[in-house]
């Protein structure tokens, strides 16, 4: 059974959408570029995909920017991540805060510098009472260090006496992931050709679908989004569904 126009709706769509956004690096060695020429243009495809959510109504949107495996990377290439996070904050968060963006930075910011904190908190402080999309953007972010840190702090209420051990349950605990007030994940996308999550969002993924794709995140466009949402409906719904009636339903929204 294919979808008609009318079918795909509001509701077929997924409200929780993670992005791994690999291929930078490579999209820039293919045009004789340094790597971090790559992360660069890779922005412009974040603008896209926020845009593409906005427009759709997803509810969040969670992009992987920097994994705590990151800091194996060359140092002049962390500088630069570094660097150009501060900027795209700087730059960008006025653009967010105007169309409704409410902006979350997940992860732990503790190895990050005094300044670029202090943009992070400024840039929070700002969307925190927008409605529109949630952005997500995870920054020295591990999925083993979120469900760490949740243990962690259930571990506290245990010595301080305020939680049993038996009253740690499966609810409890999610209660204390990242993200834990925003739906649940529904689709994880990676950019990039490769086929493994890399330690994101470990609790959040287990029920969400997953959709890996052979395009590089600097040309991850309209198209290349459509197409992953549709394959979600397809799966979710049980029959077929085309990227371009992704589309269609995209000017309907407008």
């Amino acid at each position: 059974m294919i979808l008609s126009s009318e079918t795909v709706s509001q509701q077929s769509l997924p409200k929780h959408i993670a992005i791994i956004m690999d291929g930078n690096g490579r999209w820039a060695q293919n045009r004789g570029k340094p790597r971090v020429f790559g992360h660069k243009k890779g922005v412009e495809s974040v603008r896209r995909s926020v845009q593409f959510c906005t427009n759709l109504g997803i509810k969040s949107l969670t992009l992987f920017a920097f994994s705590s495996e990151n800091w194996r990377r060359p140092a002049d290439e962390v500088s630069t991540l570094m660097e150009l996070f501060l900027l795209v904050l700087t730059k960008e968060v006025k653009k967010l805060h105007k169309n409704n963006v409410k902006l979350q930075i997940i992860g732990d910011l503790s190895r990050f510098s005094d300044k670029l904190q202090q943009r992070v908190f400024e840039a929070q402080t700002l969307t925190k009472d927008n409605q529109g999309l949630c952005l997500n953007i995870a920054a020295n972010y591990g999925g083993r260090w979120d469900i760490v840190q949740a243990a962690q702090k259930l571990a506290v209420e245990v010595e301080q006496g305020n939680l049993q051990s038996s009253d740690i349950t499966e609810e409890v605990l999610s209660e204390h992931i990242t993200m834990a007030e925003q739906p649940p994940l529904d689709l994880l996308i990676r950019t990039g050709g490769d086929l493994r999550i890399s330690n994101f969002l470990l609790w959040q993924a287990a029920y969400a679908e997953l959709y890996f794709c052979d395009t590089l995140w600097p040309d991850f466009d309209d198209e290349a989004f459509a197409n992953a949402i549709a394959c979600y409906v397809s799966r979710e719904r049980r029959f077929g569904c085309t990227g371009e009636q992704i589309k269609q339903l995209l000017t309907q929204v407008k």
